[in-house]
């Protein structure tokens, strides 16, 4: 084993560590879902495909998150993913309120009861079908309702920084 493999994690270096993570470049979304009748929503940057058949996706939610109990508890999610002029977007629904966060922002409700946001350059509904634990995340996977996109370009996320993820 080399040296890199033998890792103290005891001593792990948490903004090190951050950093080497930040070199993945990522999409940037926002997930909604309404509980007992409110709409919840935020940030999110660690969706990902699992399954073309059955249709699935997943994405994590930190446990310690003031919405945690209303995405892993809801019947499912939805998933907005941002356009490249939709970084505004991702920081304010980062920070805030549900209020803040919801202000002024032009939304549609879907069937599911669940918001998506306008402009975003696709959306996925998802009836949640499990929840992992993983550390101090919970991955949530979804089994994808419905979905749209526009071919519009979309909003990138690597190093810290919001970037175009243009082909």
């Amino acid at each position: 084993m080399n040296a890199e493999a033998n890792l103290n994690i005891e001593a792990l270096n948490h903004s090190a560590l951050k950093e080497a993570m930040g070199c993945f470049a990522t999409g940037v979304t926002v997930v909604t879902t309404r509980h007992e009748g409110v709409d919840h929503a935020m940030t999110c940057n660690s969706f990902n495909t699992v399954s073309l058949d059955p249709a699935m996706v997943l994405w994590s939610v930190r446990r310690a998150s003031h919405s945690h109990t209303a995405f892993t508890e809801g019947e499912g999610y939805t998933v907005s993913v941002l356009a490249e002029r939709q970084s505004l977007l991702a920081t304010k629904f980062a920070r805030g309120t549900l209020a803040e966060r919801f202000a002024e922002v032009p939304v549609r409700r879907l069937s599911s009861g669940r918001l998506i946001l306008d402009g975003a350059v696709a959306w996925f509904d998802c009836a949640l079908e499990t929840v992992v634990e993983a550390g101090d995340h919970d991955v949530l996977i979804g089994r994808i309702l419905g979905f749209s996109s526009n071919g519009k370009a979309p909003l990138g996320y690597v190093r810290g920084r919001f970037t175009t993820l243009r082909n």
